[in-house]
Protein backbone atom coordinates (compact mmCIF):
# COMPACT_ATOMS: atom_id res chain seq x y z
CA UNK A 1 0.00 0.00 0.00
CA UNK A 2 1.58 3.88 -0.99
CA UNK A 3 1.59 6.38 1.33
CA UNK A 4 -1.01 8.19 -0.27
CA UNK A 5 -3.35 5.13 0.09
CA UNK A 6 -2.69 4.78 3.74
CA UNK A 7 -3.38 8.31 4.14
CA UNK A 8 -6.51 8.26 2.74
CA UNK A 9 -7.66 4.94 4.63
CA UNK A 10 -6.73 6.65 7.69
CA UNK A 11 -8.37 9.48 6.98
CA UNK A 12 -11.48 7.19 6.25
CA UNK A 13 -11.46 5.76 9.23
CA UNK A 14 -11.48 8.70 11.17
CA UNK A 15 -14.81 10.22 9.31
CA UNK A 16 -16.16 6.69 10.77
CA UNK A 17 -17.95 7.56 14.35
CA UNK A 18 -16.41 5.74 17.46
CA UNK A 19 -19.12 3.13 17.55
CA UNK A 20 -17.96 2.11 14.31
CA UNK A 21 -14.69 2.24 14.83
CA UNK A 22 -15.14 0.02 17.91
CA UNK A 23 -17.81 -2.57 16.07
CA UNK A 24 -15.07 -3.06 13.20
CA UNK A 25 -11.94 -3.40 15.79
CA UNK A 26 -14.03 -6.17 16.94
CA UNK A 27 -15.23 -7.90 13.88
CA UNK A 28 -11.63 -7.91 13.18
CA UNK A 29 -9.96 -8.93 16.11
CA UNK A 30 -12.56 -11.70 16.63
CA UNK A 31 -11.73 -12.64 12.71
CA UNK A 32 -7.65 -12.31 13.38
CA UNK A 33 -8.48 -15.06 16.54
CA UNK A 34 -10.72 -17.42 14.31
CA UNK A 35 -8.26 -17.35 11.37
CA UNK A 36 -5.28 -18.94 13.73
CA UNK A 37 -7.15 -20.63 15.43
CA UNK A 38 -8.77 -21.95 12.15
CA UNK A 39 -5.34 -22.57 10.31
CA UNK A 40 -3.78 -24.15 13.17
CA UNK A 41 -7.26 -26.61 13.48
CA UNK A 42 -6.52 -27.26 9.98
CA UNK A 43 -2.95 -28.24 9.92
CA UNK A 44 -3.71 -30.34 13.37
CA UNK A 45 -6.13 -32.16 12.25
CA UNK A 46 -5.49 -32.73 8.79
CA UNK A 47 -2.02 -33.83 9.56
CA UNK A 48 -2.97 -36.20 11.86
CA UNK A 49 -6.16 -37.93 9.71
CA UNK A 50 -3.51 -37.72 7.32
CA UNK A 51 -0.47 -39.76 9.39
CA UNK A 52 -3.18 -42.02 10.79
CA UNK A 53 -4.12 -42.74 6.81
CA UNK A 54 -0.67 -43.68 6.12
CA UNK A 55 0.02 -45.74 8.88
CA UNK A 56 -2.59 -47.68 8.42
CA UNK A 57 -1.86 -48.38 4.45
CA UNK A 58 1.62 -48.74 5.48
CA UNK A 59 0.95 -51.74 8.08
CA UNK A 60 -1.63 -53.49 5.16
CA UNK A 61 0.64 -53.26 2.61
CA UNK A 62 3.45 -54.71 5.31
CA UNK A 63 1.17 -57.70 5.70
CA UNK A 64 0.12 -57.74 2.04
CA UNK A 65 4.27 -58.03 1.17
CA UNK A 66 4.66 -61.04 3.39
CA UNK A 67 2.32 -63.05 1.92
CA UNK A 68 3.15 -62.40 -1.61
CA UNK A 69 6.61 -62.90 -1.19
CA UNK A 70 5.62 -66.27 0.56
CA UNK A 71 3.61 -67.16 -2.40
CA UNK A 72 6.81 -66.24 -4.56
CA UNK A 73 8.89 -68.33 -2.15
CA UNK A 74 6.70 -71.19 -2.96
CA UNK A 75 6.64 -70.60 -6.68
CA UNK A 76 2.66 -70.77 -6.21
CA UNK A 77 1.10 -69.86 -9.87
CA UNK A 78 -1.98 -68.54 -7.73
CA UNK A 79 -0.43 -64.56 -7.34
CA UNK A 80 -2.96 -63.25 -9.62
CA UNK A 81 -5.90 -64.37 -7.11
CA UNK A 82 -3.71 -63.65 -4.36
CA UNK A 83 -3.56 -60.33 -5.42
CA UNK A 84 -7.09 -59.91 -6.31
CA UNK A 85 -7.76 -61.31 -2.63
CA UNK A 86 -5.56 -58.58 -1.16
CA UNK A 87 -7.28 -55.51 -3.02
CA UNK A 88 -9.25 -53.33 -0.41
CA UNK A 89 -11.74 -51.79 -2.45
CA UNK A 90 -12.92 -51.05 -6.06
CA UNK A 91 -11.12 -48.03 -6.07
CA UNK A 92 -7.94 -49.86 -4.56
CA UNK A 93 -5.11 -51.06 -7.05
CA UNK A 94 -2.34 -53.16 -6.35
CA UNK A 95 0.73 -53.84 -8.51
CA UNK A 96 3.69 -56.24 -8.60
CA UNK A 97 7.09 -55.74 -10.33
CA UNK A 98 8.08 -58.65 -11.61
CA UNK A 99 10.95 -59.64 -13.63
CA UNK A 100 8.59 -60.34 -16.34
CA UNK A 101 6.27 -57.56 -16.01
CA UNK A 102 3.88 -55.46 -13.74
CA UNK A 103 1.01 -57.83 -12.26
CA UNK A 104 -2.06 -55.67 -11.43
CA UNK A 105 -6.03 -56.14 -9.56
CA UNK A 106 -7.99 -53.60 -8.29
CA UNK A 107 -9.19 -50.66 -10.21
CA UNK A 108 -6.96 -50.10 -13.65
CA UNK A 109 -3.79 -48.00 -13.16
CA UNK A 110 -0.91 -47.98 -15.97
CA UNK A 111 2.71 -48.56 -14.50
CA UNK A 112 3.23 -44.97 -16.01
CA UNK A 113 0.99 -42.73 -13.94
CA UNK A 114 3.09 -44.26 -10.88
CA UNK A 115 5.65 -41.20 -9.36
CA UNK A 116 9.27 -42.00 -10.76
CA UNK A 117 10.53 -40.81 -7.23
CA UNK A 118 8.21 -43.66 -5.36
CA UNK A 119 9.40 -46.43 -7.38
CA UNK A 120 12.89 -45.65 -7.39
CA UNK A 121 12.92 -44.95 -3.37
CA UNK A 122 11.38 -48.18 -3.01
CA UNK A 123 13.77 -50.18 -5.46
CA UNK A 124 16.40 -48.81 -3.20
CA UNK A 125 14.78 -51.01 -0.03
CA UNK A 126 12.87 -47.82 1.64
CA UNK A 127 9.50 -48.08 2.15
CA UNK A 128 8.12 -45.04 0.11
CA UNK A 129 4.34 -43.17 0.78
CA UNK A 130 3.68 -40.44 -1.70
CA UNK A 131 0.28 -38.56 -2.11
CA UNK A 132 -1.21 -37.95 -5.94
CA UNK A 133 -3.56 -38.33 -8.05
CA UNK A 134 -4.05 -40.96 -10.45
CA UNK A 135 -6.80 -40.71 -13.31
CA UNK A 136 -8.43 -38.02 -11.86
CA UNK A 137 -9.01 -39.89 -8.45
CA UNK A 138 -6.58 -38.51 -5.02
CA UNK A 139 -4.70 -41.71 -3.98
CA UNK A 140 -2.01 -42.42 -1.41
CA UNK A 141 0.96 -44.45 -2.76
CA UNK A 142 2.77 -46.87 -0.69
CA UNK A 143 5.97 -48.97 -2.01
CA UNK A 144 7.89 -51.63 -0.80
CA UNK A 145 10.23 -54.14 -2.41
CA UNK A 146 9.39 -57.14 -2.01
CA UNK A 147 12.93 -58.80 -1.94
CA UNK A 148 12.25 -61.72 -4.23
CA UNK A 149 14.00 -61.44 -7.63
CA UNK A 150 14.15 -57.72 -6.97
CA UNK A 151 10.61 -57.18 -7.27
CA UNK A 152 8.23 -54.29 -6.02
CA UNK A 153 4.92 -54.02 -4.68
CA UNK A 154 2.59 -50.77 -4.60
CA UNK A 155 -0.69 -50.72 -3.34
CA UNK A 156 -2.59 -47.01 -4.07
CA UNK A 157 -5.25 -46.50 -1.51
CA UNK A 158 -7.97 -43.60 -2.47
CA UNK A 159 -8.46 -40.66 -0.45
CA UNK A 160 -11.86 -39.84 -1.78
CA UNK A 161 -13.87 -39.43 2.11
CA UNK A 162 -10.82 -38.26 3.19
CA UNK A 163 -10.50 -35.63 0.26
CA UNK A 164 -14.28 -34.74 0.73
CA UNK A 165 -13.84 -34.70 5.11
CA UNK A 166 -11.03 -32.05 4.39
CA UNK A 167 -13.25 -29.79 2.10
CA UNK A 168 -16.02 -29.98 4.23
CA UNK A 169 -13.26 -28.94 7.50
CA UNK A 170 -12.24 -26.09 5.20
CA UNK A 171 -16.11 -25.13 4.55
CA UNK A 172 -16.68 -25.27 8.35
CA UNK A 173 -13.48 -23.21 9.47
CA UNK A 174 -14.06 -20.57 6.93
CA UNK A 175 -17.72 -20.19 7.89
CA UNK A 176 -17.00 -20.21 11.31
CA UNK A 177 -14.55 -17.17 10.87
CA UNK A 178 -16.82 -14.96 8.75
CA UNK A 179 -19.58 -15.89 11.00
CA UNK A 180 -17.41 -14.92 13.83
CA UNK A 181 -16.01 -11.38 12.36
CA UNK A 182 -20.12 -10.46 11.91
CA UNK A 183 -20.30 -11.75 16.08
CA UNK A 184 -17.59 -10.02 16.97
CA UNK A 185 -19.22 -6.62 14.95
CA UNK A 186 -22.07 -7.10 16.59
CA UNK A 187 -20.32 -8.08 20.23
CA UNK A 188 -18.29 -4.47 19.27
CA UNK A 189 -21.90 -2.35 18.69
CA UNK A 190 -23.84 -3.90 21.51
CA UNK A 191 -20.74 -2.70 23.75
CA UNK A 192 -19.82 -0.05 22.51
CA UNK A 193 -23.47 1.33 22.40
CA UNK A 194 -23.26 0.55 26.31
CA UNK A 195 -20.34 2.30 27.11
CA UNK A 196 -20.56 5.14 25.01
CA UNK A 197 -24.61 5.52 26.56
CA UNK A 198 -22.98 7.93 29.67
CA UNK A 199 -21.04 9.81 26.60
CA UNK A 200 -25.03 10.50 25.11
CA UNK A 201 -26.47 11.67 27.84
CA UNK A 202 -23.54 13.84 28.25
CA UNK A 203 -24.18 15.08 24.84
CA UNK A 204 -28.06 15.47 25.21
CA UNK A 205 -27.01 17.53 28.88
CA UNK A 206 -24.55 19.87 26.66
CA UNK A 207 -27.19 20.24 23.43
CA UNK A 208 -29.77 21.02 26.07
CA UNK A 209 -27.31 23.88 27.89
CA UNK A 210 -26.65 25.29 24.34
CA UNK A 211 -30.34 25.53 23.50
CA UNK A 212 -31.04 27.28 26.51
CA UNK A 213 -31.68 25.15 29.30
CA UNK A 214 -29.90 25.21 32.27
CA UNK A 215 -31.50 23.25 34.03
CA UNK A 216 -29.96 20.53 32.53
CA UNK A 217 -27.97 17.34 34.40
CA UNK A 218 -26.59 14.21 33.92
CA UNK A 219 -27.74 11.67 36.56
CA UNK A 220 -25.64 10.63 39.66
CA UNK A 221 -23.08 7.51 38.42
CA UNK A 222 -21.59 4.90 40.95
CA UNK A 223 -19.16 3.47 38.45
CA UNK A 224 -15.63 5.63 39.68
CA UNK A 225 -15.12 6.34 36.27
CA UNK A 226 -17.82 8.30 35.18
CA UNK A 227 -18.88 9.91 38.47
CA UNK A 228 -16.22 12.17 38.56
CA UNK A 229 -17.17 13.23 35.05
CA UNK A 230 -20.99 13.87 35.60
CA UNK A 231 -20.06 15.64 38.65
CA UNK A 232 -17.81 18.23 37.07
CA UNK A 233 -20.27 18.77 34.44
CA UNK A 234 -23.32 19.39 37.05
CA UNK A 235 -21.20 22.15 38.84
CA UNK A 236 -20.46 23.24 35.99
CA UNK A 237 -24.01 23.41 35.01
CA UNK A 238 -25.39 25.04 37.86
CA UNK A 239 -22.57 27.61 37.67
CA UNK A 240 -23.28 28.78 34.58
CA UNK A 241 -26.78 28.54 35.66
CA UNK A 242 -26.11 30.96 38.85
CA UNK A 243 -24.17 33.13 36.63
CA UNK A 244 -26.71 33.47 34.07
CA UNK A 245 -29.61 34.08 36.39
CA UNK A 246 -27.49 36.51 38.55
CA UNK A 247 -26.67 38.46 35.42
CA UNK A 248 -30.91 38.17 34.07
CA UNK A 249 -31.50 39.70 37.07
CA UNK A 250 -29.53 42.23 37.46
CA UNK A 251 -30.19 43.51 34.27
CA UNK A 252 -33.93 42.81 34.91
CA UNK A 253 -33.24 45.00 38.10
CA UNK A 254 -31.47 47.91 36.53
CA UNK A 255 -33.85 47.40 33.58
CA UNK A 256 -36.73 48.69 36.20
CA UNK A 257 -34.46 51.29 38.02
CA UNK A 258 -34.13 52.73 34.93
CA UNK A 259 -37.66 53.08 34.04
CA UNK A 260 -38.78 55.78 36.78
CA UNK A 261 -35.76 58.30 35.92
CA UNK A 262 -36.05 57.34 32.46
CA UNK A 263 -39.72 57.87 31.77
CA UNK A 264 -39.17 61.29 34.23
CA UNK A 265 -36.14 62.43 31.52
CA UNK A 266 -38.78 61.68 28.52
CA UNK A 267 -41.46 63.60 29.82
CA UNK A 268 -39.38 66.71 30.47
CA UNK A 269 -37.73 66.28 26.65
CA UNK A 270 -41.83 66.00 25.32
CA UNK A 271 -42.50 69.18 27.31
CA UNK A 272 -39.42 71.71 26.25
CA UNK A 273 -40.10 70.14 22.72
CA UNK A 274 -43.57 71.94 22.72
CA UNK A 275 -41.45 75.01 23.04
CA UNK A 276 -38.33 74.23 20.96
CA UNK A 277 -39.82 77.66 18.78
CA UNK A 278 -38.40 79.74 21.75
CA UNK A 279 -35.37 78.41 21.94
CA UNK A 280 -31.60 79.38 20.33
CA UNK A 281 -30.69 77.07 17.14
CA UNK A 282 -27.72 75.60 19.10
CA UNK A 283 -30.14 74.59 22.13
CA UNK A 284 -32.99 72.89 19.66
CA UNK A 285 -29.96 70.82 17.53
CA UNK A 286 -28.97 69.94 21.04
CA UNK A 287 -32.72 68.93 22.68
CA UNK A 288 -33.15 66.96 18.94
CA UNK A 289 -30.09 64.70 19.82
CA UNK A 290 -31.32 64.54 23.34
CA UNK A 291 -34.46 63.09 21.96
CA UNK A 292 -33.53 60.78 19.78
CA UNK A 293 -30.91 59.12 22.73
CA UNK A 294 -33.34 59.24 24.65
CA UNK A 295 -36.04 57.34 22.59
CA UNK A 296 -33.31 54.68 21.71
CA UNK A 297 -32.38 54.28 25.61
CA UNK A 298 -35.75 53.67 26.32
CA UNK A 299 -36.41 51.27 23.83
CA UNK A 300 -33.57 49.42 24.75
CA UNK A 301 -35.02 49.51 28.45
CA UNK A 302 -38.13 47.87 27.07
CA UNK A 303 -35.89 45.36 25.32
CA UNK A 304 -33.92 44.60 28.36
CA UNK A 305 -36.90 43.76 30.36
CA UNK A 306 -38.02 41.42 27.75
CA UNK A 307 -34.87 39.16 27.30
CA UNK A 308 -35.26 39.48 31.56
CA UNK A 309 -38.75 38.36 31.56
CA UNK A 310 -38.15 35.59 28.73
CA UNK A 311 -35.33 34.10 30.54
CA UNK A 312 -37.59 34.05 33.71
CA UNK A 313 -40.54 32.69 32.47
CA UNK A 314 -41.68 29.19 30.98
CA UNK A 315 -42.97 29.06 27.76
CA UNK A 316 -44.95 26.11 27.71
CA UNK A 317 -47.02 27.77 30.90
CA UNK A 318 -48.68 29.98 28.10
CA UNK A 319 -49.36 28.64 25.11
CA UNK A 320 -51.74 28.26 22.68
CA UNK A 321 -52.71 27.12 19.71
CA UNK A 322 -52.38 30.15 16.98
CA UNK A 323 -53.19 30.22 13.35
CA UNK A 324 -50.11 31.72 11.97
CA UNK A 325 -51.70 33.63 9.32
CA UNK A 326 -54.01 35.34 11.26
CA UNK A 327 -51.28 35.87 13.63
CA UNK A 328 -49.72 37.68 10.94
CA UNK A 329 -52.10 39.39 9.67
CA UNK A 330 -53.46 41.01 13.38
CA UNK A 331 -49.85 42.22 13.58
CA UNK A 332 -49.75 44.40 10.14
CA UNK A 333 -53.10 45.93 10.95
CA UNK A 334 -51.86 46.68 14.46
CA UNK A 335 -49.46 49.01 13.06
CA UNK A 336 -50.16 52.20 11.80
CA UNK A 337 -49.88 53.11 8.07
CA UNK A 338 -48.76 49.33 7.47
CA UNK A 339 -50.16 48.26 4.17
CA UNK A 340 -47.91 45.18 4.48
CA UNK A 341 -49.60 41.98 2.40
CA UNK A 342 -49.71 38.50 4.10
CA UNK A 343 -49.84 36.17 1.62
CA UNK A 344 -50.66 32.62 1.79
CA UNK A 345 -48.93 29.76 0.02
CA UNK A 346 -50.30 26.52 1.20
CA UNK A 347 -50.15 24.11 -1.82
CA UNK A 348 -52.07 21.23 -2.07
CA UNK A 349 -53.32 21.39 1.79
CA UNK A 350 -55.68 24.67 1.92
CA UNK A 351 -55.63 24.75 5.67
CA UNK A 352 -53.99 27.35 7.60
CA UNK A 353 -51.30 26.34 9.31
CA UNK A 354 -51.56 26.42 13.39
CA UNK A 355 -48.83 26.59 16.06
CA UNK A 356 -49.05 26.03 19.35
CA UNK A 357 -46.98 29.37 20.82
CA UNK A 358 -47.11 31.72 23.18
CA UNK A 359 -48.99 34.23 21.33
CA UNK A 360 -47.75 37.57 22.47
CA UNK A 361 -44.41 36.09 22.02
CA UNK A 362 -45.01 35.21 18.57
CA UNK A 363 -46.52 38.56 18.25
CA UNK A 364 -43.25 40.08 19.18
CA UNK A 365 -41.57 38.42 17.00
CA UNK A 366 -43.36 39.22 13.90
CA UNK A 367 -43.66 43.07 15.24
CA UNK A 368 -39.87 43.18 15.60
CA UNK A 369 -39.21 41.26 11.80
CA UNK A 370 -41.46 44.27 10.75
CA UNK A 371 -39.49 46.84 12.31
CA UNK A 372 -36.26 45.29 11.37
CA UNK A 373 -37.86 45.84 7.57
CA UNK A 374 -38.61 49.52 8.42
CA UNK A 375 -35.60 50.51 9.69
CA UNK A 376 -32.61 48.73 7.90
CA UNK A 377 -34.41 46.94 5.09
CA UNK A 378 -36.25 49.91 3.07
CA UNK A 379 -39.41 48.50 4.38
CA UNK A 380 -41.15 45.19 4.58
CA UNK A 381 -42.66 43.99 0.91
CA UNK A 382 -44.77 40.84 1.88
CA UNK A 383 -45.52 38.15 4.75
CA UNK A 384 -45.86 34.71 2.95
CA UNK A 385 -47.01 31.77 5.09
CA UNK A 386 -46.80 28.57 4.07
CA UNK A 387 -45.06 25.05 5.08
CA UNK A 388 -42.60 22.22 4.47
CA UNK A 389 -41.12 19.31 6.36
CA UNK A 390 -43.93 19.01 8.63
CA UNK A 391 -43.02 22.58 9.74
CA UNK A 392 -45.23 26.17 9.59
CA UNK A 393 -42.98 28.72 7.74
CA UNK A 394 -43.56 32.63 7.84
CA UNK A 395 -41.33 34.86 5.68
CA UNK A 396 -41.01 38.48 5.90
CA UNK A 397 -39.25 40.15 2.66
CA UNK A 398 -37.77 43.62 2.77
CA UNK A 399 -36.98 46.12 -0.58
CA UNK A 400 -33.00 46.53 0.84
CA UNK A 401 -29.95 45.62 -0.09
CA UNK A 402 -29.75 42.37 1.88
CA UNK A 403 -28.01 40.90 4.06
CA UNK A 404 -23.95 39.67 3.63
CA UNK A 405 -23.73 35.78 4.27
CA UNK A 406 -20.75 36.88 6.42
CA UNK A 407 -23.26 38.57 9.05
CA UNK A 408 -26.21 36.23 8.94
CA UNK A 409 -25.17 34.79 11.94
CA UNK A 410 -24.24 37.99 13.48
CA UNK A 411 -27.08 39.64 13.63
CA UNK A 412 -29.19 37.90 15.63
CA UNK A 413 -26.73 38.19 18.18
CA UNK A 414 -27.42 41.13 21.04
CA UNK A 415 -26.44 44.47 20.56
CA UNK A 416 -25.77 43.39 16.76
CA UNK A 417 -26.66 46.20 13.89
CA UNK A 418 -24.95 44.39 10.99
CA UNK A 419 -24.02 47.11 8.51
CA UNK A 420 -25.56 49.57 10.54
CA UNK A 421 -23.49 49.13 13.49
CA UNK A 422 -22.19 52.70 13.88
CA UNK A 423 -25.77 53.98 12.88
CA UNK A 424 -27.22 57.18 15.49
CA UNK A 425 -30.32 58.35 14.68
CA UNK A 426 -33.42 59.07 16.20
CA UNK A 427 -35.26 55.39 14.27
CA UNK A 428 -31.90 53.87 15.11
CA UNK A 429 -32.52 50.13 16.77
CA UNK A 430 -31.08 49.03 20.06
CA UNK A 431 -29.40 46.31 18.38
CA UNK A 432 -31.42 43.62 20.78
CA UNK A 433 -34.89 42.94 18.07
CA UNK A 434 -33.34 40.05 16.18
CA UNK A 435 -32.11 38.90 19.42
CA UNK A 436 -34.91 38.70 20.98
CA UNK A 437 -36.45 37.05 17.79
CA UNK A 438 -34.08 34.47 17.87
CA UNK A 439 -34.67 33.56 21.52
CA UNK A 440 -38.64 33.34 21.30
CA UNK A 441 -38.44 31.03 17.91
CA UNK A 442 -35.78 28.86 19.86
CA UNK A 443 -37.59 28.65 22.78
CA UNK A 444 -41.06 27.33 20.98
CA UNK A 445 -38.44 24.87 19.07
CA UNK A 446 -38.30 26.58 15.95
CA UNK A 447 -35.29 28.35 14.23
CA UNK A 448 -35.12 31.71 12.36
CA UNK A 449 -32.36 32.63 9.55
CA UNK A 450 -32.04 35.23 6.85
CA UNK A 451 -31.55 34.35 3.54
CA UNK A 452 -31.85 36.50 -0.01
CA UNK A 453 -35.17 37.13 -1.58
CA UNK A 454 -35.42 36.92 -5.07
CA UNK A 455 -35.66 39.99 -6.79
CA UNK A 456 -33.14 41.53 -4.30
CA UNK A 457 -33.70 42.52 -0.55
CA UNK A 458 -33.60 40.34 2.27
CA UNK A 459 -36.00 37.69 3.85
CA UNK A 460 -36.25 36.72 7.46
CA UNK A 461 -37.81 33.22 7.88
CA UNK A 462 -39.24 31.70 11.04
CA UNK A 463 -40.05 28.26 11.07
CA UNK A 464 -41.69 26.42 13.80
CA UNK A 465 -43.46 23.43 14.36
CA UNK A 466 -46.69 22.70 12.66
CA UNK A 467 -49.54 21.02 14.53
CA UNK A 468 -51.53 18.95 12.92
Amino acid sequence: MTATAHRRTRAGLRRLSLRWRVSIAFGLGLALVMSVLGVATWHLTTGYMLNQREQSATRQAEVNVRLITASLQRHSTGLGDLLTGLATGPDSTILVSRPTGWLSSGRPVEPAALPSGLLEAARNGVTARQRFTAHGLPVLGVAMPIGVEGSLYVELYPLVELDRTFRFLSTLLVAGTVLSAFFGAALGAWTSRRALRPLTALTAAASRVARGDLSARLPEQTDPDLAPLAGSFNTTAAALENRVRRDARFTADVSHELRSPLTTMVNVGEVLERRRDAMPAAAQQALRLLLSELHRFRRMVVDLLEISVAEHDDVTESTELVDLGDLARNVVASRPDSAVPVQMSLGDNPEPPLVRVDRRRLDRVVANLLDNADRYGGGPVAITISRADGRARLEVDDAGPGVPPALRERIFERFARGLHSGRRSHDAGSGLGLAIVADHVHRHGGDVHVEDRPGGGARFVVELPEVT
